[in-house]
């Protein structure tokens, strides 16, 4: 039984709409032995190592469910069991999940298994271990020789993974903060391994770590970590504090008792948990002892008065006491016939307790602070304390070491109240902790005394909301209300695009549009991170950890995501929502991979995003496999997009006052128009918008309609998203290899990363409809993990169009030979009808090219479908026909002016090119639309 493969998704996937593991587990000969077969003996071990499982309803959603079907004549598949312990592992460990599914993955005794987690390490080693538990309860002859290590302890495992977990988990207070914003629709993001947090997006966000807030000032926490002054502070203003000093020797700790008078504390200048402290100590002796383990912890100590009376800790939020709490060592106590050892277990079986955070209280721990405390009473771990003795093990009240809480708001007396408030404001904290010990809460410090022993910035939640008596208090969400007060925003709009064409250059339209409007946007797209029109992050960015980025930024105020097949299969969405949702068009590409065949699982996977659409879902009428998404959006409305304007259903849509963005013809072209309840709302005629040449790029007028529709479900004004479309072009800088036109040579250039046969197809037919008087030539390719079909499809969608044919491969073979892709792709456009002598194939892209533009003829439009898009563009803005170059020289200045000194490229060396530094005069444009395409204004944006 072994893990063959491991997925970590961060947000909705095809599995479940929030944060699951899915493993592809092998159970190898263990698929003849189901838990029917392998009988109680199994069954009734890991009952007795996860008692928790006893709850789990398994498909009879009943507690008992998951036994009774292992019971069962046949039982359960070890996949299946797997699945329920790595979701009780994590319960153990204090993590509320509960979801988890198991289903065959179609190869014999293979199985897909899907768990929810909450933190990522925690959940792939629940699984881990999981398997090494499953394994050690295996007859010894059916398990693995390596599966479960020599003197390996499941016990100590599982303390072990506790310990690990809440290593990485967040803290009870952190955790008490991320509910109540979840409770109030704040997202949140984490933004390290331990406890620091950004609430909301974007330049709504505010920050916490742990319970200091991005608002805490930091003099403030400075104050509080120095016990002295605050002790200053707190006694200027009349405050209860005890008599203070602060020592660096054991003999100056002493003499500062012996002035103070006995007894008195000792603790760490700058200490924190109640680490370092001793408390009544009577003797020279215990102060010079008690300084010492003070030293351990800080290069200062504090003596101090010691103060009889109980500990409790104030809560102040934003200037308001929220909670108060009676705080108790941890103790034992005792009933005349058990010694202290054994009561210290007898406590530890309260299910409350656990390790450290895990529960609401913590273990008792019989270590050498507990016996120091036992031997001041001169006890031992086998000592019987008499019935009703208590027997403290710490000396100290902290929960993090065995204390126990009792809550006190509603009893605390009003000046007590007061003098927390004027504590933490004194030291200028937004949330702090007051410890003050008081015989009696209920009554006035000023009658029966009582002090302040410290003013704590960044106060821990747990006593409060997990108190061991008492009310559990709330107050996470005044904390919560303090930095997003009732009204303020959270949330920045979210637009997430998928496609299988179509969505870089739609993405970046709606950006543009958005940016117009006045907006700071981030972008996702196939070729970075862009905040606010630049480029902070180079790459492949349309997955989870880009969105993640984007709006982790505190500068944007909307969001576009361009959202990948890829990242969704891999890690699946980077956020929950999106307020707009839209879904361009299915297409084959990247079939036979990452079990996606057909293009209706493909359609599955890219309708993740309309499934998590809050407000609208965008899609495209004239696509089945879209359309067919309308069913499964929980958005407020739908948005259909059709170039058909006698599309029945869309017809009947907008009759019954939905919206649509449909494609109409008149007398001046073709229009673009809304309709939205009722209304028809004329936008922008296509031969307006640049990135369209004029209405004949038919994909890019579909993309036009796509950034439009989304625009106005996001609330963007009419004027903006028409000046948005008008201002956007096809340019190299604006939108690198979508469709770009060089237009300095004799013959033009069209240059895309089209890389599928329905993304050649149109801009194959899009070199049909422009002007041509010469010849028309393709560079054509096809990404070597494809498979021979979709290579095929991409040659037929050009085969019988153009007059000469370049077959070339991409750098990245991909598992294919050097010239096999070519290959491939000249059989089958000769298989089409192409005559051989039309077809080159010349494997290495750049010679590819080079060829290419040396066939080029004045007159000639050359389409290039480019991989490797900067070098590529820079092979195409510095080539030279043959002939140029006296007319290049005759401009004298001129043509230094123009040069970008991009360098060389010595190997491409065909006959009648040459490659120089210098760029030809400024382009007037494909038939006068096209203006500026010099690669010198594209320098800026070129790397080499």
């Amino acid at each position: 039984m072994r893990i063959l493969d491991r997925s970590v998704y961060v947000g909705p996937s095809l599995y479940a709409r929030f944060p699951v593991i899915r493993l592809e587990l092998d159970l190898g000969a263990l698929e003849a032995w189901p838990t029917g077969r392998l009988g109680a003996p199994f069954v009734d071990a890991l009952a007795k190592a996860l008692p928790g499982l006893a709850q789990h309803g398994c498909s009879y959603r009943e507690p008992g469910g998951f036994y009774r079907r292992m019971r069962e004549d046949e039982g359960t598949w070890l996949g299946h069991v797997l699945e329920h312990v790595a979701i009780e592992l994590q319960n153990i460990a204090g993590e509320e999940v509960t979801f988890g599914k198991t289903r065959s993955a179609g190869a014999p005794g293979v199985y897909t298994v899907v768990y929810e987690y909450e933190q990522r390490d925690e959940g792939i080693a629940a699984g881990e271990l999981g398997l090494r538990l499953i394994s050690s309860l295996l007859p010894e002859a059916l398990r693995a020789a390596d599966a479960v290590p020599e003197g390996w302890s499941w016990p100590e495992a599982r303390d072990e993974f506790i310990r690990f977990a809440q290593r990485r988990a967040l803290g009870p207070s952190t955790a008490a903060l991320v509910s109540a914003a979840e409770k109030r629709g704040i997202p949140w993001l984490r933004l390290n391994d331990q406890s620091l947090v950004q609430l909301g997006h974007g330049k709504y966000q505010q920050r916490i770590q742990a319970t200091v807030t991005g608002r805490t000032p930091h003099i403030a926490v400075e104050l509080a970590s120095d016990k002295e002054e605050t002790n200053k502070i707190l006694a200027t203003l009349g405050l209860p504090v005890p008599k203070q000093e602060l020592v660096q020797s054991e003999g100056q700790a002493v003499r500062a008792a012996q002035r103070i008078g006995f007894p008195v504390v000792t603790k760490p200048y700058n200490g924190n948990h109640g680490r370092g402290i001793s408390i009544r100590l009577t003797t020279d002796a215990e102060v010079a002892a008690g300084y010492l383990v003070a030293r351990e912890h800080s290069r200062s100590v504090i003596v101090e008065t010691f103060l009889e009376g109980d500990d409790h800790r104030l809560l102040v939020v934003n200037g308001e006491l929220v909670a108060a709490t009676r705080r108790t060592p941890g103790h034992v106590t005792g009933d005349g016939t058990r010694t202290v050892a054994e009561l210290i277990e007898i406590v530890n079986q309260d299910p409350r307790r656990g390790v450290g955070h895990e529960k609401v209280l913590t273990r008792l721990e019989l270590d050498a602070q507990a016996q120091k405390m036992l031997e001041r009473v001169n006890m031992t771990a086998t000592s019987v304390p008499a019935e009703g003795e208590v027997v403290y093990l710490r000396s100290t009240a902290n929960l993090s070491t065995g204390g126990t809480a009792t809550d006190v708001t509603d009893v605390i007396h009003p000046d007590n109240r007061e003098m927390a408030e004027r504590a933490v404001r004194a030291i200028g904290l937004d949330v702090g902790g007051v410890d003050f010990l008081s015989k009696n809460i209920t009554e006035s410090y000023r009658k029966i005394g009582g002090g302040i022993c410290e003013v704590n910035a960044a106060p821990g939640f747990r006593m409060h909301v997990a108190p061991s008596e008492g009310t559990p208090r709330d107050v996470a969400s005044p904390v919560i209300g303090m930095l997003f007060p009732p009204g303020a925003a959270s949330r920045v709009p979210i637009a997430a695009i998928t496609g299988t064409n179509g969505k870089t250059t739609t993405s970046r339209m709606l950006a543009h549009i958005l940016k117009m409007a006045g907006f700071t946007p981030g972008l996702t797209t196939t070729d970075g991170v862009y905040i606010d029109g630049q480029r902070t992050v180079a790459g492949d960015m349309t997955g989870p950890v880009s969105a993640r980025m984007v709006l982790a930024d505190p500068q944007i105020d909307i969001a576009v995501l361009e959202t990948a097949r890829g990242g969704l299969l891999r890690a699946g969405m980077g956020v929950n929502e999106v307020n707009v949702a839209g879904v361009l068009n299915v297409q084959a590409d990247h079939l036979g991979l990452k079990g996606i065949d057909t293009l209706e699982q493909l359609a599955e996977v890219k309708r993740i995003v309309v499934e998590v659409a809050t407000d609208c879902a965008v899609l495209n009428a004239d696509d089945p496999l879209v359309l067919r998404m309308s069913g499964y959006t929980e958005a407020k409305s739908i948005c259909y997009v059709t170039v058909n304007p006698q599309h029945a259903l869309v017809r009947e849509h907008i009759r019954a006052g939905g919206r649509a963005c449909a494609l109409e013809a008149g007398v001046n072209g073709q229009m673009i128009a809304l309709y939205d309840r009722g209304g028809h709302i004329p936008l922008v005629w296509t031969h307006l918008i640049p990135a369209t040449l004029e209405g004949r790029a038919m994909h890019n007028v579909q993309n036009a309609m796509f950034a439009a529709a989304m625009a106005f479900s996001l609330g963007i004004k009419l004027d903006a998203i028409r000046q948005g479309l008008r201002t956007f072009d096809s340019t190299f800088f604006q939108a690198p290899g979508r469709m770009n036109v060089f237009n300095e040579h004799p013959f033009k250039v069209l240059f895309d990363y089209g890389h599928n046969a329905h993304a050649v197809a149109a801009m194959a037919d899009l070199a049909g409809r422009l002007d041509v008087t010469g010849r028309r030539i393709v560079v054509l390719a096809g990404p070597g993990d494809r498979r021979d079909e979709d290579l095929v499809a991409i040659a037929n969608a050009v085969a019988g169009r153009f007059d000469h044919y370049v077959c070339r491969r991409d750098d990245n073979l991909r598992n294919r030979a050097p010239d096999e892709v070519p290959r491939i792709q000249a059989e089958a456009l000769k298989a089409a009808g192409v005559s051989a002598s039309a077809i080159s194939v010349i494997p290495d892209e750049q010679e590819a090219l080079n060829a290419a533009l040396a066939m080029g003829q004045p007159g000639d439009l050359l389409l290039v479908f480019a991989d490797a898009l900067v070098r590529s563009w820079k092979q195409i803005t510095k080539f030279k026909p043959a002939g140029t170059h006296a007319a290049a020289s005759a401009h004298g200045n001129g043509a230094s002016e123009a040069s970008v000194g991009l360098g060389e490229f010595p190997s491409m060396s065909a006959p009648g090119a040459v490659f120089t530094g210098d760029i030809g005069a400024p382009a007037i444009g494909l038939e006068g639309l096209i203006r500026d395409e010099r690669g010198v204004r594209l320098a800026p944006e070129v790397e080499d």
